[in-house]
């Protein structure tokens, strides 16, 4: 066989191949449609017993919710910025502590993780009880982290307030 005889097999089958690849059919296929009387539901059907073991432990959820919100609080530092006194704060979830004039109360607390960084966070609202315009506006209201309190400051001519951590059971 001649080195020429091959070439041209070869050059032969290649055109065969990519003739069929390029003029080959695009053809779409697709699902066939549904009948939505047909399908049933997804959920199981429950009866009385398992209604009642569902309410039982969603009673016991609640309760453990409530011991966790009686017992977590937040530990905070407080300022004075003219006496340059500090202060650790104690502030239990949902209840209002004075600081000062300000009223702080936290109704949320915990632990994050940022960047693999584990960080304490809360909700916290604090009202100036010497402003008398409005008792239903805050000064602060908002999320404070405790590694950097500067994300969510909380502002106040003479009193600094920043999270330190979050205890929770």
């Amino acid at each position: 066989m001649k080195l020429g005889n091959n070439l041209n097999l070869v050059i032969f089958l290649s055109i065969v191949f990519l003739s069929k690849t390029i003029f080959a059919e695009e053809r779409i296929t697709s699902s066939p449609l549904l009948n939505l009387e047909n399908i049933k539901p997804s959920f199981e059907e429950m009866d009385d017993k398992n209604i009642n073991q569902n309410n039982s432990k969603k009673i016991r959820e609640k309760k453990k919710k409530n011991l966790r919100s009686q017992y977590s609080y937040a530990v905070l530092i407080g300022l004075d910025k003219i006496t340059a006194k500090s202060s650790e704060i104690k502030v239990n979830l949902n209840e209002v502590k004075k600081y000062g004039p300000l009223e702080i109360k936290i109704l949320k607390c915990g632990k994050v993780k940022v960047n693999n960084k584990l960080d304490d966070v809360a909700y916290m609202q604090v009202k100036d009880l010497t402003k008398n315009d409005n008792e239903k506006v805050f000064i602060f209201n908002g999320w404070t982290f405790s590694s950097d309190p500067s994300l969510t400051p909380f502002d106040h001519a003479i009193y600094d307030l920043q999270l330190l951590n979050c205890f929770s059971v």
